[in-house]
């Protein structure tokens, strides 16, 4: 990785120290995992609580991420050592043989067509300043094609395997442009598109002779739009969205047929849907999947153009279809267990479509589903990834159940909730989901079946507005002067554990992370009178400095879900409900986590909220990671934050407990 972001990393170290000495007089503060790790008032944690996670910080897991070239091997990622790394599987169940070896984990992979050959990104330290590294399987050689400081990624190779199209902040570090890049000619990357302010420009798929591309602009959650650039011109067209039809339009693959396209679009509809729609200028969407009322995600189209598969979210739990383009006509791909499926990817023949699979009860796994000729016909399912659970009992893993609330305006609110078998009323953990464009789904979660199985506790996820999955109108609900509604939700989830016997009211933690924290700390300002605790991971603690503070790349898409802080009025309210300036009115112990290089929500959100708490006398534990970023990846420092947590929850959970 370039010396300019080493220099970074060592810079923030001492910034970080120096930070600790100045605080040495009045907090009790230690640095572990080679002075990486920061602790400030987090007692020691005790072995005996380090042997007992042991098993539960073994668990794996397995995402499937390409075919080899032959198509009768896969590579997933999975994580033997400190980080995820790429790994080689010959047959179902075979050996996984480790392909890299680094200290970071590697993101975004694409095989090059027609060769076994990589390119794969991966950043340093958690600053999502990732590079682009095309990667040779057999000599494990990766060369950095990218210029190792800006932010790369969304690579999508044209179907010969020449060159590339990939999203960069290279111009000036703040555009999210679109470059073509030809690893084996000489020279620099050329640029093909110019992001304007507030645009994301992202490829996805090369048109057959290579002459365009099929991209997205995207705005925000609510608002993108599919275009064709022409790459002999420059010329960029929009074909679907803009002023004037704020709308979700994604695209997804040319029709070589039918000089049309494939999208997801929410054109006359709440929901997220697959249609066709002509090249031609003033075109309009033709909905496909009209009859399934719910969000279509990850549609992926053969080589051969024969075959089209694609995932509906349907209430939180994912079902794969299979669907023909001549015909139009899809089918349910029954043989899908109940979970979440994602990563689809046909194999080069076409004859095998890959995909990672994950349940309530077991981890993420790598499947492949045999295909017929008929494009909605298919044959076994085979599962190619085991991934090891730390010698637990999987029969002993409960499975989440969905329920609903009513909230303040008579919505029902979703939420899932993992409860113990037996016994109760348990303390309840609150688990906020970030995003906040984001939805809490009943995925196999290591550490909410730790808790309840420790702690005899129910972790509850709600869904509050603002969450996708349930129309574009309730991912609205939130925005803007709206953002407490979305508290008030939590508020009423509240009354709700109160009503339900098996539940105890008087012992609710609630954990956020990203908006999630924001979440969490809003929630300590509203009830802190009604909590035992709060854990906040890298959230948002003042809008207005948040949004000054972040990425100068991603200002201006979270400006269209905030708020923009330039406009006075909008200021004025981003201030009054934020967390910081309301720390007066919280009366809770708190665990607050953070990353040292966040590039999201910067590390001064956690320092002056936990500042402020100080300065009041409140309880705070705070954990700071120096090697890290938005979220612990490496994981000696997830181990560490996950034994502190659970000894968090014992002390305020644990009954009797009448006190901070």
């Amino acid at each position: 990785m370039a010396l300019r972001i080493e220099a970074r990393a060592l810079i923030a170290v001492a910034v970080a120290l120096v930070a600790l000495a100045a605080a040495a007089d009045t907090v009790e503060s230690r640095v572990l995992n080679n002075g990486n790790l920061v602790l400030e008032d987090i007692p020691e944690i005790p072995q005996d609580l380090r042997r007992e996670l042991y098993r539960w910080q073994e668990v794996r897991s397995a995402a499937l991420r390409a075919f080899t070239a032959d198509g009768k091997g896969i590579y997933v990622s999975t994580g033997f050592g400190s980080v995820d790394a790429l790994h080689k599987i010959d047959m179902p169940m075979g050996a996984r043989k480790q392909q890299t070896f680094y200290q970071e984990p590697v993101g975004q992979v694409r095989r090059r067509p027609g060769s076994e050959q990589l390119v794969f990104t991966r950043d340093a330290g958690g600053s999502e300043f990732a590079q682009i590294f095309l990667f040779e399987p057999q000599s494990g050689e990766a060369v950095m094609l990218t210029d190792g400081e800006s932010r790369n990624g969304g690579m999508v190779w044209d179907r010969r395997g020449e060159r590339f199209a990939f999203q960069s902040t290279r111009r000036n570090g703040a555009s999210n442009d679109i470059w073509i890049a030809n690893p084996d000619a000489a020279g620099e990357p050329k640029i093909a598109v110019e992001a304007g302010n507030g645009h994301l420009w992202i490829p996805s798929e090369f048109s057959r002779n290579g002459s365009r591309l099929l991209a997205l602009s995207y705005v925000s959650v609510t608002d993108s739009r599919a275009a064709v650039v022409d790459l002999d011109s420059g010329a960029v067209t929009i074909l679907a969205g803009g002023e004037g039809n704020e709308s979700v339009n994604l695209p997804v693959a040319f029709d070589d047929d039918g000089d049309g396209f494939w999208m997801i679009t929410d054109q006359g509809s709440e929901f997220n849907q697959l249609a066709w729609q002509s090249l031609a200028p003033g075109s309009k969407p033709e909905v496909v999947t009209a009859s399934i009322p719910w969000n279509i995600s990850n549609v992926v189209i053969s080589h051969d153009r024969k075959r089209i598969a694609f995932v509906a979210n349907e209430n939180g739990n994912s079902r794969v279809y299979l669907m023909d383009p001549a015909t139009r006509e899809y089918r349910v791909v029954d043989k899908i267990p109940t979970g979440l499926a994602y990563g689809l990817v046909f194999s080069p023949d076409d004859r095998q479509l890959g995909m990672t699979l994950n349940a309530a009860q077991v981890p993420s796994d790598a499947y492949v589903l045999k295909l017929g000729r008929d494009p909605l016909r298919f044959g076994r399912l085979v599962r190619w990834t085991e991934s090891e659970i730390g010698g637990l009992d999987a029969t002993r893993f409960v499975v989440p159940d969905l329920v609903e609330y009513q909230t303040f305006d008579g919505r029902r609110i979703p939420a899932w909730i993992h409860k113990p078998r037996e016994g109760g009323p348990h303390p309840v953990i609150i688990r906020i989901h970030g995003g906040p464009e984001s939805q809490a789904r009943p995925v196999f979660s290591a550490t909410y079946q730790l808790w309840v199985a420790r702690l005899g506790a129910a972790v509850i996820q709600p869904n509050v507005r603002g969450s996708t999955g349930y129309g574009k109108s309730y991912v609205s609900l939130d925005n803007g002067f709206r953002r407490e509604d979305a508290v008030r939700d939590i508020g009423a989830l509240l009354d709700w554990i109160e009503t339900q016997p098996d539940l105890d009211a008087s012992r609710v933690v609630v954990y956020g992370g990203s908006y999630g924290g924001y979440m969490a700390l809003a929630s300590a300002v509203h009830f802190s009178d009604r909590l035992k605790g709060v854990i906040d991971n890298v959230g948002i603690s003042n809008f207005v400095s948040f949004l000054e503070n972040t990425q100068d790349y991603r200002r201006d898409r979270r400006r269209q879900e905030y708020g923009d802080e330039r406009d006075p009025k909008m200021r004025a309210h981003l201030e009054r409900i934020s967390p910081l300036n309301n720390v007066s009115r919280i009366s809770v112990p708190m665990f607050i986590i953070q990353g040292q290089n966040d590039p999201r929500v910067p590390v001064t959100e956690a320092t002056q909220m936990v500042e402020a708490l100080r300065e009041q006398g409140g309880s705070v534990w705070y954990m700071n990671a120096l090697n890290e970023g938005h979220g612990y990846r490496k994981r000696e420092n997830r181990d560490l934050m996950q034994q502190a947590m659970m000894m968090f929850l014992e002390k305020h959970l644990a009954a009797g407990n009448d006190g901070p």
